[in-house]
């Protein structure tokens, strides 16, 4: 079971130390911007770049990633790769360009005006878009074909991060179905009656079945995905097991805590400035 960070470094080098990795998430581990005349990097303030990071560094791979920053164009090579750290090189980083309008509606759009209010049951009202949705599996479909790129005739362990994939995992997986492919959703899971309204629910829950392994924070989030899946799709839901089949596909449902980094912080209280 992946519980920590230890853990799961500890699961990619010994069970899948024959497996390319390669994480995939909206936002970059660093970034290029301008400072004047001159490009400086910038790590964002994230917990999965926090929790992320380190893994990849010690084991190798490739992290592909939307390029937000306003340099990042013009350090990367022709396919849009980049040693990283910067300073001290241990993977690739491999951006993703989008264009104005599909930041604006695969991000802005249908990422956060309507999945993050209807998982979070915010009162604020999903905004559901038919653009904003269509823009958004373009975006999904774009990161497909940058990770079967990345992946060529390789045994790969791609792990996705958050709510701005729902549909890649299935993409991935009717390419090539030998790949392993895991999720972290970093947000709550809603009740399945607050995710009915959603227009395009099945065809989110049929992406992220095709994971093998999706996690969530804690075991409620966890119950409420499966439920979501056993009474809005013609599968099989074990409880017991923690597990969701359809066609044949199994995706194993699992809670995972990420905490703060407690040393870091630990650390920072005994400064001078605190």
């Amino acid at each position: 079971m992946i519980y920590t960070k230890e853990s799961l470094k500890e699961l990619i080098s010994s069970k899948l130390k024959d497996y390319k990795l390669i994480i995939v998430s909206n936002r970059e581990p660093y970034i290029h911007n301008y400072v004047g005349e001159e490009i400086k990097y910038i790590i964002p303030a994230s917990g999965m770049v926090t929790a992320l990071d380190p893994i990849i560094r010690a084991e190798g791979g490739t992290w592909i990633a939307y390029g937000s920053g306003d340099a990042d164009k013009e350090v990367v090579d022709s396919k849009g790769h980049i040693a990283v750290p910067p300073d001290n090189p241990q993977y690739t980083l491999r951006r993703v360009w989008l264009t104005h309008e599909e930041e604006e509606r695969f991000y802005y759009g249908f990422s956060n005006e309507a999945l993050w209010p209807l998982c979070h049951i915010v009162y604020v009202k999903p905004k559901f878009n038919e653009t904003d949705w269509q823009v958004y599996k373009s975006v999904n479909r774009k990161f497909a074909d940058v990770v079967l790129e990345e992946v060529g005739n390789d045994k790969a362990f791609i792990f996705i991060q958050d709510y701005h994939f729902t549909l890649l995992p299935q993409m991935l997986k009717e390419k090539r179905p030998d790949l392993l492919v895991a999720q972290f959703w970093h947000i709550p899971w809603p009740n399945r009656e607050a995710f009915r309204i959603c227009p395009w629910g099945q065809e989110i829950l049929e992406g992220l079945l095709g994971n093998d392994l999706l996690g969530f924070h804690v075991q409620y989030h966890c119950n409420n995905f499966l439920d979501t899946v056993d009474r809005n799709l013609e599968s099989r839901v074990d409880y017991g097991k923690f597990t969701a089949t359809k066609g044949g596909k199994t995706t194993h449902v699992r809670p995972f805590p990420i905490s703060i980094d407690f040393e870091e912080l630990n650390l920072l209280s005994q400064g001078n400035n605190v």
